[in-house]
């Protein structure tokens, strides 16, 4: 089926029972009513209305690297000194109009003149200077830091009121690129606590937010760059896909995020390429899942294809890797790991007659509106573990109980798993090399000193060297150290009121520039 019809045949897919040999699925339709969807009344054309999967954390701006926060915060509210076209993969001015290599690791940037915060303060290098101290070389233990920077420091230096310079503690060519993650806030803003709702140099400033109900943002009628077209933008949360397609359609939003095929959008839905990557990270420090015939034999369990067949309905492709067509590194040798569940139980039969507590109780963990049929698709790898003879449990959590999980240090439970969702939207694999293969990466469950000096090697290189080192890192990782099972390279579908005109890209699901969104009626009448 092809994304396009999938989107608009709007069916309900529930899991029932996955077999040795394949996959069997009930598909039951289901009616849907939009209760306590909170927007029953019409709203001013001036006013663009979002419902989200989930509601953010936090709007800090040191913590966009986190898919909920990045969504709403990133380019919205405030603003990075460059932004990566993820159409290009190119560099492009945001508050620096250009920036200069001096040496093999460090770079200035020439700041635009005339900007100020949304509270009307000047937005100078002493704010960059101080934006990139906060959210790489403090104590806050902030997401981009560790999704992109790891331990190492920067050295921030101001040159003058409208240029800084940035040095890496070692040779780093993508440096200005890592630093588009950072996001610029005023100087006065605290190195220890975090800031909940931020001020930025955005498009937008937030207006008000009734935790738990609703977000409105208002436009920055001080903007240093064009004006978006609406002066509002007010954000709700409904976890259940078949709501905020509904939503949409009942006229009582105009987007609808992360929505499923089976969602009922219709003629709304909007499907595109999302970057995204599923997974299911896998703890090394515990047994049974400290031992490789275990990882191995989980790998074999997974039917890929009949996730993304039944589940998905085709809006995906099987994953061999935890990067996409398209980002450096990428490894188009590599084929998805077969679905083999004779393998698998011999594998495990091997560890049990060896000592291994195949059967001891492991927690498989995650989060409420992750992806489209996330509940449905960690039934079916229990199920499938299950038949094996291990003991495996579903939790499922919200963004902030998965965070516990996910990032390090990570919380000493028991043997868990954790599905996963990795966008490297910055297009280079090092942005998953150092957070995902490093033995003591940010989100990394395991690893080896040899590994790791392989990957700092990687990082200094350029050209088709870089391309190559990554691209073997990435085949030798499931060899030697296996700790994924991958499930599917996604796709994205959302809804879209026909009064918006808005095309998503491959950084929707992380950014969604209320700037690129305007009214359609207007551009009509232009």
């Amino acid at each position: 089926m092809s994304p396009a019809r999938a989107v608009q045949q709007g069916r309900t897919t529930r899991s029932a029972v996955i077999t040795a040999g394949a996959l069997a699925f009930s598909m039951i339709a289901s009616g849907c009513t939009v209760a306590n969807s909170g927007s029953g009344t019409a709203a001013s054309a001036d006013t663009l209305r979002i419902v989200l999967q989930e509601e953010p954390p936090t709007l800090e701006a040191c913590d966009v690297s986190l898919t909920s926060v990045g969504v709403v915060t990133r380019s919205n509210i405030t603003e990075p000194l460059m932004e990566r076209n993820p159409s290009e993969g190119t560099l492009e001015p945001k508050l620096a109009d250009s920036w200069t290599q001096v040496s093999d690791r460090e770079w200035t940037f020439q700041l635009h003149p005339g900007v100020t915060f949304s509270d009307g303060s000047p937005f100078e290098a002493e704010d960059a200077a101080h934006s990139i101290e906060r959210a790489v070389n403090s104590d806050l233990g902030c997401n981009v830091e560790g999704y992109v920077f790891g331990d190492a420091d920067l050295t921030v230096r101001v040159v003058d009121p409208l240029t800084i310079s940035v040095a890496a503690p070692a040779a780093d060519p993508i440096l200005p690129l890592k630093l588009s993650f950072v996001e610029m806030v005023p100087r006065t803003y605290s190195m220890t606590e975090r800031v909940r709702e931020p001020i930025g140099t955005g498009p937008f400033a937030i207006d008000y937010w009734d935790y738990g109900q609703r977000l409105s943002l208002v436009r920055n009628e001080t903007y240093w760059g064009q004006a978006p077209d609406y002066a509002r933008a007010t954000y709700q949360w409904r976890s259940e896909g078949s709501v905020r397609a509904s939503m949409v359609a009942n006229g009582e939003a105009e987007i609808a995020t992360s929505l499923g095929p089976e969602d009922g959008a219709g003629d709304l839905g909007v499907a595109y390429p999302n970057n995204e990557t599923t997974a299911v990270r896998i703890q090394l420090e515990e047994p049974p899942l400290d031992d490789i015939r275990v990882r191995q034999a989980i790998n074999y369990s997974v039917n890929r294809d009949g996730i993304v067949d039944a589940l998905f309905q085709g809006l995906g492709k099987p994953a061999a890797q935890l990067v996409s067509d398209g980002v450096i590194g990428y490894n188009d040798d590599m084929t998805p790991w077969p679905y083999d569940p004779a393998r698998a139980q011999q594998l495990i039969d091997e560890a049990r007659a060896d000592g291994v507590p195949v059967d001891a109780p492991i927690r498989l963990i995650g989060r409420t509106g992750q992806f489209p049929k996330v509940n449905e698709t960690l039934e079916v790898i229990q199920y499938a573990l299950s038949e094996l003879g291990m003991n495996v449990s579903i939790e499922m959590t919200d963004s902030a109980g998965t965070a516990e999980y996910q990032e390090r240090p990570f919380p000493k439970v028991g043997p868990y798993l954790l599905v996963i969702q990795h966008g490297n939207q910055a297009g280079d694999a090092a942005f998953t090399a150092d957070q995902y293969l490093m033995s003591e990466g940010f989100q990394s469950a395991g690893g080896t000193p040899e590994f790791d000096k392989r990957v700092e090697e990687a990082a200094v290189l350029t050209g088709d060297a870089r391309q190559d080192a990554y691209a073997q890192l990435f085949a030798d990782e499931p060899k030697e150290i296996m700790q994924m099972a991958f499930i599917a390279h996604m796709e994205g579908v959302l809804a879209k009121a026909d009064s918006v005109d808005y095309t998503p890209n491959s950084a929707t699901v992380d950014e969604m520039h209320l700037a690129a969104m305007t009214r359609a009626d207007a551009a009509e009448t232009d």
